[in-house]
This record gives C-alpha cells, sequence and structure tokens, in this order.
C-alpha cells in the first residue's frame, strides 16, 4: 500500500519561487503560506485556469486569481504574491498553468531556474512530473505535497475518496508519463 506515498511525492529543490496550484482548498493555500514563511522563499505564484463553477457569480475568473484572494484575505502580503492565470483548456490543465506560468517567467524576464510546487496529496507527483515536462530538463521543479484531509492517507483503500484518488491518480500518471 505504498502508491499513496509514491504519488505524493515530496522533494523540494530550494528555490525562491513558491507555486502554489490555484484548485487547491483552502487549508492547503493556508499550508503554502505557511511553507513561504518557514522557507526561504522571495515570491509566491498562484496558478490556474477559468474557474467551472461560480464563474458568473465570482469576481474572480480563474483559479489563479481566487487562491490569490484568498491567499491576500488570509493575510498574506501582494508585495510577495503573483496571481498567474492559464487559458481554458479541455484537457491538460496542470500542463497548460506550467506553460502559462513558464511563459510568464520569460515575459517578466524571472532568471530563475528552479520553482518549488504545492500540490495536493496523490496529484503531486503528476504535477511534479507536467511541469518539468513544461519547463524543460534546464530547469529544476520540487515539489511539496500538502495531506488531503478528507482520508487518512496510511489507510486510504478504507475510504471511498482516498481509493477514488489514488486510482484515479494512478492512471492520470500513467497517462502522463507514458502517453501524455
Amino acid at each position: 500500500m505504498k502508491l499513496h506515498y509514491f504519488l505524493s511525492q515530496n522533494k523540494q529543490v530550494g528555490a525562491d519561487i513558491l507555486v502554489l496550484e490555484g484548485w487547491l482548498p483552502d487549508y492547503a493555500l493556508e499550508k503554502g503560506i505557511q511553507i513561504f514563511r518557514e522557507g526561504n522563499y522571495k515570491l509566491l505564484i498562484t496558478t490556474g485556469g477559468p474557474l467551472t463553477k461560480g464563474y458568473h457569480l465570482s469576481r474572480y475568473k480563474t483559479s489563479a486569481e481566487l487562491a490569490e484572494a484568498i491567499l491576500l484575505e488570509a493575510g498574506f502580503k501582494q508585495e510577495f504574491l503573483i496571481s498567474v492565470p492559464a487559458p481554458f483548456v479541455i484537457r491538460d490543465r496542470t500542463y497548460e498553468s506550467a506553460i502559462a506560468l513558464k511563459k510568464w517567467m520569460e515575459q517578466e524576464k524571472k532568471n530563475d531556474l528552479k520553482i518549488d510546487l504545492v500540490s495536493l496529496s496523490v496529484h503531486s507527483r503528476r504535477s511534479r512530473f507536467l511541469f518539468q515536462k513544461a519547463f524543460g530538463k534546464d530547469f529544476l521543479v520540487g515539489i511539496i505535497s500538502v495531506q488531503d484531509r478528507s482520508y487518512d492517507s496510511k489507510k486510504w483503500w478504507k475510504y471511498s475518496g482516498g481509493f477514488r484518488s489514488v486510482l484515479d491518480e494512478s492512471i492520470a500518471y500513467f497517462y502522463a508519463k507514458f502517453i501524455f
């Protein structure tokens, strides 16, 4: 039952930039603030594409922008925070977020050759893989996995949510690694 551990990869690279996937639940975004403050980071970036629910009722149109607003409301300082929205795509949303971030870093002349990415639990290994693929082999992508609170990760197979998450992410990782 080591599959959960394999997918929930943790491997920081000591970057100056911390990236949070914008779709993360509030507790994971708040954990991102803690990671930023405890680390040696200089910039926090949120990524993500268009919201799929509540779009018409919200002034925030992407998960990157919504995550930025949540972080600001939680007391994070605007001067260290950037939102990098990705365009709408039907598939490969994580990869598209990585491409949007790469383009933004090139436009802003951010010469950093590494980032640490924060993702949720079993989504982490695939997120790191796709960000690494988008940025290329000369760039280092670290990963920090935040534990999913909706099930016990040590007994994930006993929870429908845990079982579905591990199964879905196993298939998605296989797809990303061998078919993408």
